[in-house]
C-alpha cells in the first residue's frame, strides 16, 4: 500500500496505483487541504491536484482506456512521418465524402437521434448536441479545406547562411494531441485537422454524444483512414463514458498537448492535471463575450451588435453589457428595445439601473459569472463611468476572452486595443470570434488569458498551429570548419 503524506501534494506529477484500501479512514494533505482518502477499488489511481486541493481517483477501466488510445496513436506516428501529403490529402477528401453520403450519413444521424433522445430524456441541454443540416455542411466544407491546405512541416521559418554551412530552423510534427471536449459532434471532424501536419490525436467526448462519435468513427473516419492508406490509430476515439477516462488521458505523458473545450470547473481541473504532468495545454476556461458601448455609437450599430451577439448561446456570446454612464439618455431605450425583443433576461448591477427595469440585480463581483440558456438569452448590464471605468470591469471581472467597443469617437478602437487583456477584440458584434468563419480554418478551441498567454500564435487553435521546431546544421561542401 503507499503512503501518503504532504509531499504527495507538492507540485510533481504524482499518480499513485493502489490495491484495495479499507480500514481507519485516511487523510491527505493535499496543497493546503486536508481531505479524506475516498474508498479505493484495486487498480485504482489516486491524482493528488494541490491547486484545488483535491484527490482524484482515476478507475482502472478509464486508465487502460486512455492507456490503450495512446498507445496506438504512439504506433501510427512513425508512420505518418513516411506518408506522402498526397496520402494526408486523400484522407480529408475521403471523410467529406462519407459525411455527403446519404446512406453513410443516415447511420451517424440515427446515432445522433438517439443520442439527443437519451439526453432529452434526462435533462441535459441539447443545444450543441443536435447534427444538425448547417453543422453538417461545416465539418464538410471543413475537412475539405484541410485537403486543400499546405502541409507546414518542412517549412523554414529562419536560415543563416556560414562559410561552407547553413543553419536552419524548420517546422516539424508535434506529436500526439489529447482533446477532451464537450458534446459537439462537429469538433470530433474539426480536429481531424491535427492530420496536416503529421500530428496524431486522441479523442474524449463526453457522454451525451459518445454514441454519435463512435459512428462517425466506424461509418466515415477509420475507413478514410484505410482509404488514404494511413494507420487507423492516427486518429481514435476513447471509448469510455467515465469523467476519469478524461482525468487519465491527461495523465499520459506521450501526449504533447491538452486541449479542453467547454469552460468551467471542469476546464480548469482537466487543465491542472495536464500541467502537473507536465503537459503543454490550450484551455478554454470561462466563455462569454463583453461589449462597451460609448455614447457616441450609432444606435443602429448598437441594434446590428445586440443583435447578432445574442442570436445562440455558445461561448462567444454576448455576456457583459457595460454601458457608458453618458449613454443611458440617448442609447438606454435602443438597448430596452433590442433586449426586449429578444425576451432577454438581464441580470443588473447595484447601482447601474434607470436603463433597464423589471430585472434581477446582482453584484459587481458576480460580473464573473457565465450565463448558459437555450432559448432565452440571458446576460449582465453595467454602468461604467467613463473609458477607463469600463475598461477597469473588463480586465478585473471578465475571462479576459472576448471584448469590443461601439464607439465613433476618433482613436477609441485603439485606445481599447491597448487597454483592454483579451486575445479577441473588436469594434462590432463579439460572434466573430470563431475560426472557421473568421479564418476559413477549422478551430480545434478557442484560448482565453484567463490562465495565461500562449506563445507564437492568436487564441485561435487550428490543425496548422500544431507544430514543433528543430533546428538543423548542414555541412555544405564537407569541408566546413567544425569549431566555433
Amino acid at each position: 500500500m503507499p503512503q501518503f503524506s504532504s509531499e504527495a501534494a507538492g507540485p510533481a506529477p504524482v499518480c499513485y496505483k493502489t490495491g484495495v484500501i479499507s480500514g481507519p479512514s485516511i487523510h491527505v494533505l493535499v496543497g493546503e487541504r486536508v481531505v479524506l482518502l475516498p474508498e479505493l477499488a484495486a487498480g485504482d489511481r489516486v491524482v493528488p491536484l494541490s491547486e484545488f486541493g483535491e484527490l482524484i481517483v482515476i478507475s482502472r477501466a478509464a486508465a487502460a482506456a486512455a492507456q490503450h488510445a495512446v498507445a496506438v496513436a504512439s504506433s501510427a506516428l512513425s508512420a505518418l512521418s513516411g506518408v506522402q501529403d498526397e496520402s494526408i490529402r486523400l484522407f480529408f477528401e475521403e471523410f467529406a465524402a462519407r459525411l455527403e453520403n446519404e446512406a453513410v450519413f443516415g447511420e451517424i444521424r440515427r446515432a445522433n437521434e438517439s443520442d439527443v433522445a437519451s439526453a432529452h430524456a434526462r435533462g441535459r441541454s441539447v443545444g450543441r448536441l443536435e447534427l444538425t443540416s448547417g453543422m453538417r455542411s461545416h465539418m464538410i466544407s471543413g475537412l475539405r479545406g484541410w485537403a486543400d491546405s499546405d502541409s507546414r512541416v518542412g517549412e523554414v521559418i529562419e536560415r543563416r547562411q556560414g562559410t561552407g554551412y547553413v543553419i536552419e530552423r524548420r517546422r516539424a510534427p508535434l506529436g500526439i494531441v489529447a482533446f477532451v471536449f464537450e458534446g459537439r459532434p462537429n469538433v470530433f471532424a474539426d480536429a481531424a485537422g491535427v492530420l496536416r501536419n503529421r500530428n496524431a490525436a486522441v479523442f474524449r467526448i463526453g457522454g451525451d454524444a459518445l454514441g454519435t462519435a463512435i459512428a462517425i468513427e466506424e461509418h466515415a473516419l477509420r475507413p478514410a483512414l484505410r482509404a488514404a492508406g494511413l494507420p487507423e490509430g492516427a486518429l481514435s476515439l476513447v471509448r469510455s463514458k467515465e469523467h476519469a477516462a478524461a482525468h487519465a488521458l491527461f495523465c499520459e505523458r506521450a501526449v504533447r498537448l491538452a486541449v479542453a473545450r467547454g469552460s468551467g470547473r471542469t476546464v480548469s481541473l482537466l487543465g491542472a492535471i495536464a500541467k502537473q504532468h507536465g503537459i503543454a495545454t490550450s484551455l478554454h476556461g470561462t466563455g462569454g463575450a463583453w461589449m462597451f458601448v460609448e455614447a457616441s455609437a450609432s444606435p443602429q450599430f448598437l441594434e446590428n451588435a445586440l443583435r447578432f451577439s445574442l442570436d445562440r448561446k455558445v461561448c462567444n456570446t454576448l455576456n457583459v453589457l457595460v454601458l457608458e454612464q453618458a449613454a443611458i439618455e440617448s442609447l438606454g431605450p435602443r438597448v430596452r428595445a433590442v433586449l426586449g425583443a429578444l425576451s432577454a433576461k438581464v441580470a443588473v448591477v447595484s447601482g447601474s439601473e434607470g436603463v433597464l427595469s423589471g430585472t434581477s440585480s446582482i453584484s459587481e463581483a458576480e460580473l464573473g459569472r457565465e450565463w448558459e440558456w437555450e432559448g432565452q438569452p440571458e446576460l449582465s448590464l453595467v454602468v461604467a463611468r467613463d473609458f477607463e471605468h469600463a475598461v477597469s470591469l473588463i480586465n478585473r471581472y471578465s475571462p479576459r476572452f472576448v471584448a469590443s467597443i461601439l464607439s465613433a469617437r476618433p482613436g477609441a478602437f485603439e485606445a481599447f486595443y491597448q487597454a483592454v487583456e483579451a486575445p479577441y477584440v473588436g469594434n462590432a458584434f463579439t460572434r466573430w470570434v470563431d475560426g472557421q468563419w473568421a479564418w476559413h480554418r477549422p478551430e480545434l478551441g478557442l484560448t482565453n488569458w484567463e490562465t495565461g498567454r500562449l506563445l507564437g500564435r492568436s487564441g485561435f487553435l487550428s490543425g496548422d498551429d500544431l507544430t514543433s521546431v528543430r533546428d538543423v546544421f548542414i555541412d555544405q561542401t564537407g569541408r566546413a570548419e567544425h569549431r566555433r
